[in-house]
């Protein structure tokens, strides 16, 4: 069948910067991300070179400031370079936005010193980081973490085991929630350490759905010594920034849902318009046609919802809400989205000659990630109505 290469998203950025920046990530995204993306995802090959290109390429560190080495952009732009990175191949997307993550620590809170001395490595030096919130036993309730960090002297001692963790042993360097003093969110510390430290290992990475060349795994921390100018904030403020890390994070999430949503609406266009039935291509057919008028939609409102979080975010507002709105959207639209292509390629769409079938499993784990689609529920019912009534 012959190729039909998709459009450009036609988008509306704010200055010519920004016009330049998306052309770099996409000619990127078309010579070096996608041309390996199937095979290398099929053998569980995790793309360290890739990630050390986009860090080359300034692409690690958009949203913070130059002084440190970021790229002074803001999220707005940040999140449509996430989209077309993940529609070429959204385990290199969504290691982006963890990293951007796992950054966000230490940017946000970090002292002066710090910044100076860790960020511009992170940023621009090759690094790529780990986000450490979730445990075994604490994934949507994470103020219950059991990981601890006890002090001895000038250094925190970490001991405990995080769960679920993206770029687990193959990080340079992990952004760590521990517990340092009493139950709950206030006794909760965050933490810079070293992916080489001492006492620091990583399991077995988990066998996954999709998104296999993106390593997921246990992480554990076997009395982990840290100085305490690797605390990041003060003791006790760690679940308040895992939280706005979180924020985030989630715009994130939602704008890689949007890029592999368009990828596999490109897929399922191309396919129906050269694949012929009954005399005539198949998206002559109304039922299909409706389809992929419904698909586009679904993904047309989903980037308009992510960059309106991202435009409250620019501007200083509150932007939790949004946030949360739009990762649930946008997830949900790349599970619906990807169903959808699947069938329209019949039975093709069922096997791995195309790419639909791995768009759809990616897409399962995106409701998942960096809070259920439960959980956003939850998130904006409480910005709507309030707390729930103990």
């Amino acid at each position: 069948m012959p190729d039909r290469a998709p459009q450009p998203v036609d988008r509306q950025l704010p200055t010519d910067e920004a016009r330049d920046l998306i052309s770099l990530v996409r000619d990127i995204a078309q010579r070096e991300v996608a041309p390996g993306a199937a095979e290398e995802e099929d053998a569980g090959h995790f793309p360290r070179e890739l990630f050390t290109l986009l860090s080359e390429s300034g692409l690690l560190g958009l949203p913070y400031d130059s002084a440190h080495g970021g790229g002074d952009q803001p999220y707005e732009v940040y999140l449509q370079v996430l989209e077309e990175l993940a529609m070429a191949r959204l385990t290199v997307g969504l290691g982006v936005s963890v990293h951007t993550l796992a950054c966000y620590a230490l940017a946000a809170f970090g002292a002066k010193e710090q910044q100076a001395e860790y960020l511009p490595a992170m940023l621009g030096g090759g690094l790529l980081g780990a986000y450490c919130l979730s445990e075994p036993a604490s994934g949507s309730d994470a103020a219950s973490l059991r990981t601890k960090a006890v002090r001895d002297g000038d250094d925190w001692v970490i001991t405990g085991t995080k769960a679920w963790i993206t770029h687990g042993g193959v990080a340079d360097f992990c952004t760590v929630m521990a517990r340092t003093g009493e139950e709950g969110p206030r006794g909760i510390t965050a933490f810079l350490v070293p992916g080489d430290a001492e006492g620091l290992s990583a399991a077995v990475p988990e066998k996954k759905m999709g998104m296999k060349g993106s390593p997921t795994a246990q992480v554990h921390f076997d009395g982990v010594r840290v100085p305490d100018t690797r605390r990041l904030g003060e003791e006790g403020q760690g679940f308040a920034i895992a939280l706005s890390a979180l924020d985030g994070g989630r715009l994130g999430i939602a704008a890689c849902a949007i890029g592999l949503a368009q990828a596999a609406l490109d897929e399922a266009l191309g396919y129906a318009t050269e694949r012929r039935q009954f005399g005539k291509p198949i998206a002559d057919f109304q039922g299909l046609r409706f389809m992929l008028a419904d698909m586009a939609t679904q993904i047309e409102a989903g980037r308009a919802l992510y960059l309106a979080a991202a435009r409250l975010r620019d501007s200083g507002r509150p932007f939790a809400k949004q946030a949360a709105m739009a990762k649930l959207h946008c997830t949900d639209t790349a599970m619906r989205v990807t169903t959808d292509a699947v069938q329209i390629l019949g039975g093709y769409g069922y096997t791995a000659d195309f790419p639909a079938e791995r768009y759809m499993r990616e897409a399962k784990v995106l409701q998942i990630v960096e809070g259920t689609n439960q959980i956003q529920r939850m998130v904006i019912a409480r910005h709507l109505a309030g707390p729930e009534t103990r």
